[in-house]
């Protein structure tokens, strides 16, 4: 056997693409990004729904207007970013310089006023603006930041395998960034010290909350800070550039991002299931006091079992399912496992609410119902997370399209969509979630009595305003994403850019790169 017959072909295709380094470095930076916004959009609403009591309708308009803002300062953000050159390349230098203002107005989005503190109509409309306006800078700064991230992953390399690692990779640590959401159950940890101090609980709670979330926050801006010290843009930049208003035509006029982006907008109340989820288990597991896992001295296992259970559940099917999925689209395609969750993930949704009725409202009388709810929520998370991971990668694809077609990388303008998507999602998951609320009346002093009720152990969650809250909660988890996801498929059936043909798409662009280095 010749010594050179496992050399690389003379013809073949040589790609540029990251060091191992650049690669961990983006991802710890990635970490922090989400543990950032998972803090937000975990924690926030918990925060100011069941700590500081602000009205389930107002939240929700809050969210909602901060999501429709988006729909104008995303496109933009992602064509400013396609305009910019520097030494650094045309992300980077945001990821540089972001992380720091976007940990400061985190903060600042917890430091509020109590709702039922004050009886002036005044005093409430304080604290109702500050926490639109918090909210809407943090959108906005959280944008300029979110965008490079995501779109320098197709400028840090130019192999398609790569690629898809580095988003999978990304995908998973993501999830895992849901750490973040924990404040949900950290934020009561440091109460009974303030309350020993003489503070009633609705202020203990408060405080301890904004401690938690400026330890997490300033951890999570660290992490972030690594991504643009870390990251390299090695992929060639045209030097053809387009108007903002020419970026907002050519997003539409693709038809493949059109479709990713409008199935997208059709599954917007999947993210139910993070804003809920976490809420409901505190609630309807732990009468929203973690100190329930001990009664009488004796730590109660089978509340432990509980939680590790619906944790599982929740984080462990998305985790697993990022995982996998991008090894499974060699085998049947992007699109086909795309359309696939779409539709087979929301039968595990429907079930939630299912499972929630069999047992009568009340899950706790057996471990069947907790074991059967925890793998309908993994079944139903595994699709969540494969759909996530799917749509980052099409969209790369999308922007090699969009290169190959006009002679332009539009990758700024293109991960906006993913951005824009994200954040609407969360939008009008919450404007759902206000209506419910507020039709069962889960909402500001409502929960105040609640939570004192609970905290004197008159009755269980299960049982509050005759089991209307916990069904609400279940409802919302289950019903909205399944028809959101159904409805998600309806554009991505025509999807046009299959896999072969993006593979042969990418060759050719490589090519054509090389051959224009050599001129």
């Amino acid at each position: 056997m010749s010594k050179n017959s496992n050399s690389v072909p003379s013809n073949a295709i040589k790609h540029n693409t990251y060091t191992g380094k650049e690669l961990t470095g983006y991802l710890v930076g990635l970490a922090g990004q989400n543990i950032i916004y998972n803090i937000i959009s975990g924690g926030l609403q918990y925060y100011w729904q069941s700590i500081i009591f602000l009205p389930a309708m107002a939240i929700s308009t809050i969210f909602f207007i901060a999501r429709v803002w988006d729909a104008i300062n995303d496109p933009m953000m992602g064509s400013i970013v396609d305009h910019t050159r520097s030494k650094w390349g045309k992300c980077k230098p945001y990821l540089m310089f972001v992380p720091i203002p976007v940990g400061i107005i985190t903060i600042l989005t917890f430091c509020n006023g109590t709702y039922t503190d004050y009886s002036s109509t005044s005093m409430h409309a304080l604290i109702i603006a500050w926490a639109a306006v918090s909210y809407i800078l943090w959108g906005m700064m959280y944008t300029v930041g979110d965008i490079p991230l995501w779109g320098v992953t197709s400028l840090m390399t130019d192999d398609e395998k790569d690629r898809a690692k580095a988003l999978s990779l990304a995908r998973i640590v993501a999830n895992a960034g849901a750490i973040g959401m924990l404040i949900t159950f950290a934020g009561k940890a440091l109460s009974p010290a303030f309350q020993n101090k003489g503070m009633d609980i609705i202020h203990a709670d408060k405080t301890s909350y904004i401690i938690i979330a400026v330890i997490l926050t300033i951890f999570a801006t660290i992490l972030f800070q690594f991504a643009g010290l870390s990251v390299k843009e090695r992929v060639q930049q045209s030097e053809k550039k387009y108007t903002m208003k020419e970026n907002f035509k050519i997003m539409f006029s693709n038809d493949p991002f059109r479709r990713l982006l409008i199935s997208g907008i059709l599954r917007s109340p999947i993210q139910l299931l993070s804003i809920v989820g976490l809420s409901l288990v505190m609630y309807y597991f732990f009468d929203n006091n973690l100190a329930n896992l001990v009664v009488d001295g004796k730590l109660q296992i089978i509340k432990i079992v509980q939680l590790l259970l619906m944790a599982l559940g929740i984080l462990g099917g998305m985790i697993i399912g990022t995982a996998v999925t991008p090894k499974l689209t060699g085998k049947f395609g992007k699109k086909q496992l795309y359309n696939f969750y779409s539709i087979a993930g929301a039968v595990p949704y429907f079930l939630i609410f299912a499972v929630y009725k069999l047992a009568g409202g009340n899950l706790m009388k057996s471990m069947a119902y907790v074991v059967l709810m925890a793998v309908m929520m993994f079944a139903s998370s595994w699709a969540m997370g494969s759909i996530n991971i799917l749509q980052s990668i099409m969209i790369a694809d999308c922007v090699d399209y969009e290169e190959y077609k006009n002679g332009v990388r539009t990758d700024g303008v293109f991960f906006s969509g993913q951005s824009f998507i994200t954040k609407l999602s969360m939008g009008v998951s919450s404007l759902i979630s206000g209506f419910i609320y507020s039709a069962v009346h889960y909402t500001d002093k409502y929960i105040e009595i609640l939570n004192t009720d609970l905290a004197e152990g008159k009755y269980h969650f299960f049982e509050a305003n005759d089991g209307k809250y916990a069904m609400a909660m279940f409802l919302l988890i289950s019903v909205p994403p399944a028809i959101g996801m159904l409805l998600s498929a309806i554009p991505t059936i025509k999807y046009s850019l299959t896999d072969k043909e993006h593979t042969r798409i990418l060759n050719e662009l490589i090519e054509r790169r090389a051959a224009k280095s050599e001129d």
